[in-house]
């Protein structure tokens, strides 16, 4: 079921992508908002709230935490699809970013206390699988729905289902116990002082944070306007974009993770 959380958090995150030639058409749009839209203000509050829900998930109910996040950033994914200038939108985009902080770090935690180490790998990469099935349903249907009845159906209908499922995440899915499966049982609780200061001696990890930030530079970049430009340079519809590159990227991806 955190599969399927993960598969929501990309369908929400991707579907402006897809929707932004509409969009920038409907509301009269630049290039440079767009770019704001889906990179940079989502960006900032993504990586500023993470931190603090990564803390809360370290002490609190790591299945409350995500089903609160999945519930928000679905209902304000849904909102998005009710604006009426660049202003609103960005503020609903913001909000989805916020939502969308609090899927991963107490996911992450959780999956790590259903599994054993040997078997944690695996069981994370199946975990990550939810990022592709969500860009082939974010672009596919998200490319249809738009095509056929407008860009803010499209908003409705990928929000809404998000809400519900957070509901029932609740019902089904119990909290795992914490540090079940380390050798030395339940770690203790550190302050984020002295966690900075062990990553600190860990030149390892601030290596491949820029490596990783580099990358999602580079793919966000390239990804975030590979609809428009398919649209604009070789005459494609938003149909035809939308299933193209939701099968590349989703079965690809899928397959590779």
């Amino acid at each position: 079921m955190l599969t399927l959380v993960y598969t929501f958090n990309f369908i929400d995150r991707q579907i402006l992508v897809i929707l932004q030639e509409p969009i920038k058409a409907d509301l009269g749009l630049s290039d440079a908002q767009l770019g704001l839209l889906s990179g940079f203000s989502f960006a900032l509050v993504y990586v500023t709230a993470g931190i603090p829900i990564a803390w809360l998930a370290d002490r609190g109910n790591r299945r409350n935490i995500v089903a609160v996040s999945l519930g928000f950033w679905s209902f304000m994914t849904a909102l998005s699809g009710l604006a009426q200038n660049y202003g609103q939108l960005l503020a609903a985009r913001i909000g989805v970013g916020i939502g969308e902080a609090g899927g991963s770090p107490p996911s992450h935690s959780m999956v790590s206390d259903y599994f054993p180490a040997k078997q944690r790998g695996t069981a994370l990469s199946f975990y990550s699988t939810g990022i592709y099935i969500g860009i082939l349903i974010g672009f596919a249907a998200g490319g249809w729905i738009a095509e056929t009845f407008g860009w803010r159906v499209a908003f409705f209908l990928v929000g809404v289902p998000g809400i519900f499922y957070a509901l029932l995440l609740v019902w089904v899915v119990k909290e795992p116990k914490r540090g079940q499966w380390d050798p030395g049982g339940v770690p203790a609780k550190s302050t984020f002082k002295a966690t900075l200061a062990s990553l600190k001696e860990r030149p390892t990890f601030w290596w491949i944070s820029v490596g990783c930030a580099f990358t999602a530079f580079i793919s966000y970049g390239n990804g975030n306007f590979m609809p428009s430009f398919l649209m604009r340079s070789h005459g494609m519809t938003l149909g035809e974009v939308g299933v193209a590159l939701g099968l590349i990227s989703g079965i690809s991806g899928a397959v590779g993770t």
